[in-house]
């Protein structure tokens, strides 16, 4: 359930039954043809739908991350390690003070993966509690759906490609693009990563049909909700 449908009286009450928080991670980046909320949109979505049937509130989406490399798109905005790690040590100490407990992370972004050091850090410094941090699209279960489907995907190709992350009126190209040459794109900044990659798919078909989306979506929930539901230190 989303805290934003809820009031502090409601989440008092849920506190003397559970101590599960599920906080997702998101970014605001260039996606090509995809909506500059990519990240956000399907971190938050996944966390939605895994935490429905167990009745853990669900926190807003951190919806700006670590994103360096496409700043020269418009639209995208990064946020520097070193703010990062401190608003979400901030929100995690938030949560403590209140009462949580477990704390489970779905990150959409892959240069959000400082939050994941941080949450070991944070255990370390507050014994009883305990986060996951899940990288929900390569997940072992989830990245094998998407291998199985079509081994030529990345970041803004079919892979994140859903009915709720298009833009009306968008018609993406049809073609297979090559893969990025990832070694020389890490070693290049925003400029030259954008003349590289052009309109910012890594490499990849664009879309694939939504019947196959779907089942690549269904096993995401399963797999992010087996994790919510345990073990648990």
């Amino acid at each position: 359930m989303k805290i934003s449908e809820m009031n502090w009286e409601q989440v008092e009450a849920y506190l003397k039954t559970s101590d599960l928080a599920v906080l997702p991670l998101g970014s605001t980046e260039q996606h090509a043809g995809l909506s500059l909320s990519v990240d956000s949109i399907l971190a938050e979505r996944v966390a939605l739908e895994a935490a429905e049937p167990l009745g853990a509130p669900v926190f807003p989406v951190l919806a700006y991350g670590v994103t360096p490399y496409f700043l020269a798109y418009p639209g995208s905005i990064s946020i520097r390690v070193e703010t990062y790690v401190r608003i979400v040590r901030d929100i995690l100490d938030s949560l403590r003070s209140q009462g949580f407990r477990r704390i489970f992370i779905v990150n959409g972004h892959g240069g959000n993966s400082p939050a994941g050091s941080l949450g070991i850090e944070w255990m370390a410094d507050n014994p009883g509690c305990s986060v996951k941090f899940h990288n929900w699209w390569n997940a072992p279960k989830t990245l094998k759906a998407v291998q199985e489907t079509d081994p030529v995907a990345s970041h803004a190709s079919w892979m994140e490609n859903f009915p709720w992350t298009r833009l009306p009126g968008v018609v993406l190209p049809s073609q297979q693009k090559p893969m990025v040459d990832f070694d020389r794109m890490r070693a290049m900044g925003p400029a030259a990563t954008r003349a590289l990659l052009g309109d910012g798919n890594f490499g990849g078909y664009y879309e694939r049909p939504d019947a196959e989306m779907q089942a690549i979506w269904d096993v995401a929930i399963a797999e992010t909700r087996a994790l919510m539901q345990g073990p648990w230190a």
